[in-house]
């Protein structure tokens, strides 16, 4: 379980590499990296955008296909080539005018950590490196890319009594 007040979060912001993807990246025969995703995670996020959070990437990754997968799930703030995550945090937050304290960030290694100490709720896969663990107040059972985006996005919903509400929990 989380330990923190969930019914304070608003917005949900996920790295992509090594959190909804694998850490491990297969290489395209002209060397694009490819990224996998996690169904289970896709079903939670159109979920979670269906009822009302703010879900967003901010991520280093600059493959434009991720971009079409997540805004297919109706995710609207989706920020790829982000070299600096806080400047990236910083806009969105200003974009949807949230506070840090309804902020949720899953991220899994170093990049991360900077917005990981500004958010209320910073949380990581089981897989995430040493020092991001010690700085998330919850650490998922699951590995990223293997449903630890479903897990935070499912307790969420569930403390705030809109996971499988009503209908719309029953279709994408």
């Amino acid at each position: 379980m989380i330990n923190y007040d969930l019914q304070k979060i608003r917005a949900i912001v996920f790295d992509l590499d090594g959190v909804l993807s694998s850490s491990t990246i297969s290489l395209g025969t002209d060397g694009t990296p490819l990224r996998t995703v996690n169904i289970k995670d896709g079903y939670a996020i159109q979920l979670a955008v269906k009822m009302g959070l703010h879900v967003a990437i901010i991520s280093g990754c600059k493959i434009e296909s991720v971009r079409v997968r997540y805004e297919g799930l109706g995710m609207k703030d989706i920020y790829l080539g982000a070299a600096v995550k806080i400047k990236t945090y910083e806009e969105f937050l200003a974009k949807h005018g949230l506070s840090d304290d309804e902020v949720m960030f899953m991220g899994d290694d170093i990049p991360d950590l900077e917005v990981m100490s500004r958010v209320g709720c910073p949380v990581c896969p089981k897989d995430a490196c040493s020092e991001v663990r010690e700085a998330s107040l919850y650490v998922s059972d699951c590995l990223g890319g293997c449903g630890c985006g479903r897990d935070v996005i499912e307790q969420t919903l569930k403390a705030q009594g809109k996971w499988l509400k009503d209908e719309r929990a029953f279709g994408w």
